[in-house]
């Protein structure tokens, strides 16, 4: 694993150490799912451009085409 550092006042380490959490689980959780957060905004958001991109149909061609699917049957 790789190690990073965050300074953080000392008022909020003292209370830190008053609780008994594992901090570093806690912070790497976070991480995690910040990361997970961002990477599904990102997929969403190229989604939409690709879908913007698409033209739209007609008003009633997905009625068109059941019609003309059920008619040929």
């Amino acid at each position: 694993m790789d190690v990073i550092s965050v300074r953080i006042p000392k008022e909020l380490k003292r209370m830190m150490k008053e609780v008994n959490i594992n901090w570093s689980e806690e912070i790497r959780k976070f991480i995690e799912k910040r990361v997970r957060e961002y990477k599904r905004l990102r997929t969403l958001e190229e989604i939409d451009s690709l879908l913007s991109d698409i033209p739209e149909a007609e008003v009633g061609t997905a009625k068109d085409y059941v019609r003309e699917d059920r008619d040929s049957n």
